[in-house]
């Protein structure tokens, strides 16, 4: 536990059924923030009037954790091949949710004069994705530019925006299945490639976005953190 900054506040974090963003839910209660969490079974978090109406019933919002996404239970087509809708699809979950999430608190955090947010991105937005899902690059990478973007425009107002960038972590039903198709020898090399040979677990994105959340990080913004383990060494 950093410290007691977040006591009295209250953090919104999407995409919180399981893995990750559990993880991050259960840090920011640790912290002393009042958390709500959301999953697609309560809110379509890339619907800007679901989101609207969800968010006018809580408190004004001090955290958000961005955290929403995934590949939409889709796998690798070749170029050629994919649709216009799958597109969208992993756009809209990873990207879009971004955008209509953070639209949604900033008056609010304005107004306080103080707010952090934080977009779980991933190693593919830095790099190439293991799964090889167009979209699912193209998203992750802009949530990067999305919080370049937005901790340049929002930092006046006292407000930080951070992104981390995780690693391999068998965290949810999707990565689970990634991870049994590899095969040992597959699950074997990947491990060899990340510098302190191991996978990452869930709390160890959670413990980022604590820090980003921490008064350790009042003068932090518009930054990536990977936490991979080294991965992006290699």
């Amino acid at each position: 536990m950093i410290g007691s900054g977040l006591v009295g506040k209250t953090a919104l974090v999407t995409g919180t059924a399981h893995g990750i963003g559990a993880a991050v839910a259960a840090v920011l209660a640790e912290e002393g923030a009042t958390v709500f969490g959301v999953d697609r079974d309560d809110v379509d978090v890339s619907n800007s009037a679901a989101v609207r109406e969800y968010v006018a019933d809580l408190p004004p919002v001090d955290v958000l954790v961005n955290n929403a996404g995934g590949v939409v239970g889709q796998t690798h087509q070749p170029i050629d091949e994919v649709t216009d809708e799958a597109w969208q699809a992993v756009i809209a979950a990873n990207l879009t949710s971004s955008f209509v999430c953070t639209r949604a608190v900033a008056q609010q955090m304005k107004a306080a004069g103080w707010g952090r947010i934080v977009n779980i991105s991933s190693g593919a937005g830095r790099s190439v994705s293991l799964t090889g899902i167009q979209a699912y690059v193209a998203a992750k990478a802009g949530q990067i530019g999305f919080t370049r973007q937005m901790a340049h425009e929002l930092g006046p107002y006292g407000i930080t925006v951070n992104c981390i960038a995780p690693g391999f972590v068998r965290s949810n039903p999707s990565t689970e299945k990634q991870w049994q198709s590899y095969g040992e020898e597959g699950q074997a090399k990947l491990v060899e490639g990340i510098a302190l040979r191991r996978l990452g677990h869930a709390e160890d994105i959670a413990n980022g976005v604590r820090y980003f959340t921490s008064d350790l990080a009042a003068w932090v913004t518009g930054q990536v953190l990977s936490i991979d383990g080294g991965h992006a060494l290699f």
